[in-house]
C-alpha cells in the first residue's frame, strides 16, 4: 500500500471511517477495517484516536462544520426569510447530496446500543443545528418580520424537513421509492414554514 504522509493521514483516516460507517454501520466495523483502507497499521491508527468512539466523535464535528452555512456578518442588516431560505437550502443540499445522510440513519438504527453517541451526536450536532435557526428566528421577531411566540419549538420544525430529506436519500430510495428534489423540496420546506412566520406586510 502507498505510504501515507502524516500531514495526510488524519483526513485520510475521517474518510475511511465516514465511508466505512456509511457501508458497514458502527458496530460493525471494526478499527483494524479502517487501518487498513487508509494503508497504516493499526498502531498507527490507534495513536490517532484511542477508541472507536473518539473516532466517531471527530468525523461528527467535521461533519457538522460543514453542513452550516459559513456565517454571515453583520447579521443585523439581513432580512430574516432570505437568512432562513438561504439555511434550509444550504442545510438541505449538503445533508441530502452530500456523505453525511448516513449519519441520522446511523444514529437512529444504533443508537439503542451506544447511547454515549447518540448522546454526543445530540450535543454537538442537534443542538448547533436547533441554536442556528432558532437564532434566525429571533433576528426576525426583533426585525417585526416573524411572529413566533416559542422559536425553539419552531426550530425543530425547520430542521425536521431537513433530517426526512436526508433519510428518504438514504433509506428509502435504495428500496425503490421515487428520489427526492432536493432543490424543490428547500424551496416548498421554506415557502410553508414563511407563511407560518412572517407577519403581514412582509414578503417572503
Amino acid at each position: 500500500m502507498a505510504r501515507v504522509t502524516p500531514p495526510d493521514r488524519l483526513d485520510r483516516v475521517l474518510e475511511a471511517a465516514r465511508d466505512a460507517f456509511a457501508e458497514r454501520g458502527f458496530a460493525a466495523t471494526p478499527m483494524e477495517d479502517i487501518a487498513q483502507r487508509v494503508g497504516i497499521s493499526r498502531s498507527a491508527l490507534y495513536s490517532l484516536f484511542d477508541t472507536k468512539e473518539a473516532l466517531f466523535r471527530a468525523l461528527v464535528e467535521g461533519m457538522i462544520e460543514h453542513v452550516l452555512p459559513e456565517p454571515i456578518p453583520d447579521l443585523a442588516d439581513y432580512p430574516a426569510p432570505d437568512l432562513l431560505r438561504r439555511f434550509i437550502r444550504v442545510v438541505m443540499m449538503r445533508m441530502a447530496t452530500g456523505n453525511i445522510a448516513f449519519l441520522p440513519r446511523l444514529i437512529i438504527g444504533e443508537g439503542q446500543a451506544f447511547p454515549d453517541l447518540v448522546r454526543y451526536y445530540h450535543d454537538a450536532a442537534i443542538t448547533r443545528v436547533f441554536a442556528a435557526i432558532e437564532e434566525i428566528i429571533r433576528h426576525g421577531v426583533r426585525r417585526g418580520e416573524f411572529v413566533c411566540a416559542d422559536p425553539a419549538l419552531a426550530a425543530r420544525s425547520v430542521a425536521g424537513g431537513m433530517i426526512l430529506t436526508a433519510l428518504w436519500r438514504i433509506v428509502f430510495v435504495p428500496v425503490g421509492a421515487k428520489p427526492m428534489d432536493i432543490e424543490a423540496m428547500a424551496v416548498s420546506h421554506a415557502d410553508l414554514l414563511l407563511h407560518g412566520l412572517m407577519t403581514d406586510g412582509v414578503s417572503a
